[in-house]
This record gives C-alpha cells, sequence and structure tokens, in this order.
C-alpha cells in the first residue's frame, strides 16, 4: 500500500503568510485611492471588460464585447482542463 503524501506547515508560516496578504492588501487599496485622486490619471475612453464564473466543471460566462467574451471563454476552459486533470492526478495519486 503506498503511503499518503503529507505536507505540513507550521502555525508560524501561515500567521507570516497571512499578515503578508494582509499588508499587500492595504498596500493594494492604498495605491488605488491615490490613482482616483489624482486627475491627471484619469483618460477619457471606453471601458471594455469580462468574468466568469466557475461551479464545477461549467463556466458561465459575461462581458460587454465580443472579444473580451473569447478571452474570458479562452481563459475559463483552460482553467476548467487545468481543474480536471489536477483532480485526476491527485486521485490516482492518493490510490
Amino acid at each position: 500500500m503506498k503511503e499518503a503524501l503529507t505536507i505540513t506547515v507550521d502555525a508560524e508560516t501561515l500567521y507570516g503568510f497571512g499578515l503578508a496578504l494582509l499588508f499587500i492588501g492595504v498596500i493594494t487599496i492604498v495605491v488605488a485611492t491615490l490613482l482616483l485622486i489624482f486627475p491627471n490619471t484619469r483618460k477619457e475612453g471606453k471601458v471594455k471588460g469580462g468574468g466568469a464564473i466557475i461551479i464545477g466543471p461549467v463556466p458561465i460566462i459575461f462581458g460587454t464585447d465580443k472579444e473580451s467574451l473569447k478571452t474570458i471563454l479562452l481563459l475559463s476552459i483552460t482553467l476548467t482542463a487545468i481543474l480536471v486533470i489536477a483532480i485526476i492526478i491527485l486521485y490516482f495519486m492518493s490510490r
């Protein structure tokens, strides 16, 4: 019988990782606020965007134009394929 792969992480590492994520989040909020305050950084133009909600292996895609939808569709299909491959690999590793 194969032994299961175990990864142990101590509490100090998780604490440090959490603090680093908090620090990065605060820095991101401060930079975004500063960019909104200064009027020279704003430019006129069209806003295009899209997003995907992946529930299990099924992506739900939305967007403002066809180009954004194509990009989000490609990224979500790639992410879904990587997820399925990772699940299959983990299944065979755990047997």
